[in-house]
């Protein structure tokens, strides 16, 4: 439904003409959401982050300082200015807009946009907007391909000044393309974007977790706003503490590297238990930050105090020499991808990292085919993501001869382009995506704020009618729609 009225003002005809649509689930253009951001203060600053290269190619052999652009169904009467149109069309979804540039030391900044009425175009674009819109309703091919209309939005939050992101760059880009292909509209946000939640439809963490973190602050209020969220703040608590992940696995006789939970009474049983050289781990560790090998009886002793002034339990574990560490990526309880961690030239973790914990050394990271991945690898991996739940893990196993040993469950678990995709290439991304839409839609259609995990438990704050007899569920739906329109005539 295409939605030409005068005024999308709050609350006007044209407004409630798109929020009745959406509610009677059509597809308005423009949508609500849509209306709503043309109409915010900052959406200018987040519009110029992602097209400032493109306005500045677009606009900078003009002589003027201001210049003002009419966007016809993502068309303008000049076609070199198309891709600028295009760009805006998609990112703010109303059939007619007109928006506003002007040049400030030396560079072009879009100061405005707005929709505009039909009564708004210039007399001289009349017969061109005709035909532009005569072909977008016909659905006529044109020159640039025209991705589907959003029908979520999905919030991406990253820092951009991490030296070491989950996710480099290109893989980044890749998870957006994704998205837009199946339909949802993407942006990146920052830890600054805290307030906007409410915007979104679902929340993708690509920066590193941890629980005193912002990235659990935005996870936790995505979660009760109804957002479908990855990582979900049960994850994130759960995945970042190896006390906790120790214990699981033993209640579940999962296998792992013989463990021992150090406090102030107990660290004389370390090299009793686990011998020497062994591994202490700071609960929260990663990227190989907090973990330590110690030799000496008289190393370890030096080590602990520091260790438990942080925490009033860490872990000890066995050292397992092996050349590499396997890692299984899982999402929706379905493996992913599965890799080859390799160490470093004479180290013995994937990153080797000087004293002042700066990275020194990386090692390479080889995706194979998961039905060539050895089937108790698979299988335990499987086994020990699926006790937290069907968010998006990385399960780090050791294995010697045919016995594996699970090292941990992450949340969070790096993707970069050229490593973990190496083998799936763009299919990793939208499988991702693919699930963020299935949950999305789960929660749209079915009324639910999480998906089922498993575990039976049901989020609060969304209500589902639940009948036996289907034509008695219809029924109530109908009546429910005769008491709403009633109110708001159609």
């Amino acid at each position: 439904m295409f939605n030409l009225c005068k005024s999308y003002r709050y609350q006007s005809s044209g407004y409630y003409v798109s929020l009745l649509a959406e509610a009677r689930g059509h597809k308005p253009l423009p949508k609500v959401g849509a209306i709503e951001d043309l109409q915010s203060r900052n959406l200018t600053r987040y519009l110029t982050e992602n097209l400032d290269a493109l306005i500045q190619r677009q606009l900078g052999s003009l002589t003027s300082d201001d210049f003002e652009l009419g966007i016809y169904f993502g068309r303008n009467i000049a076609s070199r200015y198309d891709p600028l149109s295009h760009q805006l069309f998609t990112l703010m979804q109303a059939p007619l807009l007109r928006a506003h540039f002007e040049r400030r030391r030396n560079r072009w900044a879009l100061g405005s946009i707005r929709s505009i009425a039909a009564s708004d175009i210039p007399s001289g674009h009349r017969e061109f907007m005709v035909r532009v819109a005569t072909d977008y309703f016909m659905g006529r091919t044109r020159r640039m391909k025209k991705p589907p209309l959003p029908r979520f939005d999905l919030a991406i939050l990253h820092e951009p000044d991490n030296p070491e992101p989950p996710s480099n760059e290109k893989a980044m880009q890749k998870f957006k393309r994704a998205a837009e292909e199946l339909g949802m509209r993407v942006q990146f946000i920052t830890r600054a974007d805290i307030g906007r939640l409410a915007e979104f439809d679902a929340l993708f963490i690509r920066d590193t977790t941890f629980v005193n973190h912002y990235t659990y602050r935005f996870s936790r209020r995505a979660f009760a706003k109804g957002l479908v969220v990855i990582d979900e703040p049960d994850s994130i608590l759960k995945c970042n503490n190896k006390v906790y992940l120790a214990e699981l696995l033993a209640q579940h006789n999962i296998r792992a590297p013989k463990t021992l939970l150090v406090h102030r009474e107990n660290i004389s049983q370390v090299v009793r238990d686990l011998g020497l050289p062994c591994i202490l781990k700071q609960p929260d560790s990663s990227f190989s930050r907090g973990v330590i090998k110690v030799e000496t009886e008289t190393e370890l002793l030096s080590r602990i105090p520091g260790l438990l002034a942080k925490s009033a339990l860490i872990i000890a574990q066995e050292w397992l020499p092996t050349e590499f560490d396997w890692r299984v990526g899982i999402l929706d309880r379905k493996v992913l991808f599965v890799a080859r961690y390799c160490f470093p030239a004479g180290h013995w973790q994937i990153i080797k990292r000087d004293e002042q914990q700066h990275k020194l050394n990386e090692g390479t990271t080889q995706a194979i085919p998961v039905n060539q991945a050895p089937e108790e690898v698979v299988w335990i991996a499987l086994k020990s993501a699926n006790l937290i739940g069907d968010g998006f893990y990385g399960v780090d196993i050791k294995q010697i001869d045919n016995r594996c040993y699970v090292i941990e469950v992450n949340d969070n678990p790096n993707v970069d382009a050229g490593n973990e995709d190496a083998v799936a290439k763009d299919t990793l991304y939208r499988e991702v995506m693919s699930t963020f839409l299935k949950r999305i839609e789960a929660r749209k259609q079915g009324g639910l704020s999480k998906v089922d995990d498993g575990s039976g438990r049901a989020n609060r704050g969304f209500c589902r009618v639940a009948t036996a007899d289907q034509a008695e569920a219809d029924h109530f739906k109908k009546m429910l729609m005769t008491e709403i329109f009633t109110v708001i005539p159609a």
